[in-house]
């Protein structure tokens, strides 16, 4: 759902470094080779070990943020303003569910186990999106979620479906399907609450206060800052920078704020003609990278409840495997 910056090391403050390569030239010729055609990488094909890796990141990292990207709207579900509303976040936190197993299971086809990734991000080591370290105040806030984060969300993701490695670029083809329709149910519900009471579109605006720069932070760091951008897009992982990818999702987004009748709080978002694009003010990056670090408002909330989760589960996926492994006792017999 929400791709931030994958660029970011899973250890704070530190960027990922360059490895020289001691791997035969031929393979890599040959990999290379493939990339310079727009070819896709399979799982039995032959990858260098800092492509695998860099993969592993990012897909962790990616499955980590849609877990945990259920937690700000699940708080939701039993405070829902109608059986309506509350049976259509019941349905997009489920999709968020599914968009983590899909990723998680793109991620063990490069060798690296569900345990491995769910370690990580227990023990704080591995990251996932900052956004989802601030607190849902109001009702408004599940609305501006499925607009502003899902369509930032699907302004990273659509390129991530010509990735250069199959089983990644084919699970997002389904999960950009969902965030689409998540980001217009969440405009739709924005919609009908500017239609209500004073303190209704109160509610609106500040949510819109509160999230739009978090939602600019999102795309990652500026590309002079972002090291790892450049690799990855020679990879064909990456396809669009952060700053062009930034810069779209602004400008489709203002025309969207004035029919929904809110104001963006930026006092330097301007048209400017000869760019052709949106000017826009500056981002608090000191906030992005102190929540990224684990400092954010909801950080340590946000990890509790998932690792309880895990915890208080543990006998579901110890009953699943015992259930497994007496069907394959069972079939074992029946073919002897």
């Amino acid at each position: 759902m929400y791709t931030q910056s994958f660029s970011v090391s899973d250890e704070p403050g530190k960027q990922q470094k360059a490895v020289l390569s001691t791997e035969s030239p031929e393979l890599m010729a040959r990999f290379d080779a493939r990339i310079d055609a727009d070819g896709r990488i399979e799982p039995q094909d032959w990858m260098p070990e800092a492509y695998r890796k860099t993969l592993v990141r990012q897909i962790s990292q990616h499955a980590h943020s849609e877990i945990v990207g259920m937690l700000p709207e699940g708080n939701w579900i039993s405070r829902a303003p109608s059986l309506k509303r509350k049976a259509i976040l019941i349905a997009k936190v489920q999709d968020e569910g599914g968009h983590g197993l899909y990723l998680y299971s793109a991620a063990e086809t490069l060798g690296t186990s569900r345990d491995q990734m769910l370690d990580g991000l227990h023990s704080g080591k591995a990251k996932y999106s900052s956004i989802f370290n601030y607190p849902t105040l109001n009702w408004a806030d599940v609305g501006v979620i499925g607009w502003l984060v899902d369509g930032a969300a699907i302004m990273n993701q659509v390129p991530l479906c010509r990735c250069s490695y199959g089983p990644y670029a084919r699970a997002m083809v389904r999960v950009c399907k969902e965030e689409s329709f998540h980001q217009r149910q969440g405009y739709e519900g924005l919609l009908v609450m500017m239609q209500g009471t004073e303190e209704q579109k109160a509610m609106v605006q500040d949510a819109v206060n509160r999230w739009w720069w978090k939602c600019l932070a999102m795309f990652g760091p500026p590309d002079a800052d972002s090291p790892n951008s450049a690799q990855g897009m020679r990879w064909g992982i990456k396809r669009v920078s952060n700053d062009d990818l930034r810069q779209k999702f602004i400008d489709a987004t203002v025309p969207q704020a004035k029919v929904l009748g809110v104001t963006l709080p930026d006092p330097d978002l301007k048209w400017n003609e000869e760019r052709g694009h949106h000017d826009y003010g500056q981002i608090d990056w000191s906030e992005f990278w102190d929540t990224v670090n684990g400092n954010g408002p909801c950080n340590k909330e946000r990890l509790s409840t998932r690792v309880k989760a895990h915890n208080d589960g543990a006998w579901v996926r110890e009953a699943a495997i015992a259930h497994a492994r007496k069907q394959q006792q069972r079939q074992i017999k029946e073919a002897a």
